[in-house]
């Protein structure tokens, strides 16, 4: 008689998401980069415009406002992107990180457009929008193939 080891009763949290998995992970963490770099540029702006907390806007200086609309609407739609970029990453792991780095690296894009002070030229990150609405459609597509499968 061949001795056969228990088998445990809870799956490693590694055979839970696909192997590639580990992209969308890192998606994530570019993702976190992304919005730490946008949140220290508004803490410098606050230096430099003399804008103190608990201020939102500024009165004098539009560029500033300018940055800190730039941080403010990527925080507006962060927590959205996040839900679906994860419901597409589990089922679609390497479509979801190839449109996951067009959004993120979009949001830069967005932001030095506003930068500038002209904030029509953060339209030069609307390319973004394919990533965004790339991972809306995937989860949206794996929530009718997960009811009909039924």
């Amino acid at each position: 008689m061949q001795y056969v080891p228990p088998q445990s009763a809870t799956p490693h949290p590694t055979h839970l998401v696909p192997p590639q998995f580990g992209y969308v992970i890192l998606v994530f963490i570019y993702s976190w980069v992304m919005l730490a770099y946008l949140g220290v540029k508004v803490g410098i702006a606050r230096k430099k415009y003399n804008v103190k907390y608990p201020n939102m806007y500024s009165d004098k200086d539009p560029i500033f406002n300018c940055i800190q609309r730039a941080h403010q609407n990527t925080l507006e739609i962060y927590p959205q992107w996040l839900i679906f970029q994860l419901i597409a990453g589990v089922v679609y792991p390497i479509t979801a990180s190839v449109l996951g780095i067009i959004w993120v690296t979009s949001r830069f894009t967005y932001a030095w457009g506003y930068y500038t002070g002209v904030p029509e030229r953060r339209m030069a990150g609307s390319y973004g929008y394919i990533g965004s609405l790339g991972v809306i459609f995937l989860s949206t597509f794996i929530a009718f193939q997960n009811l009909i499968s039924i």
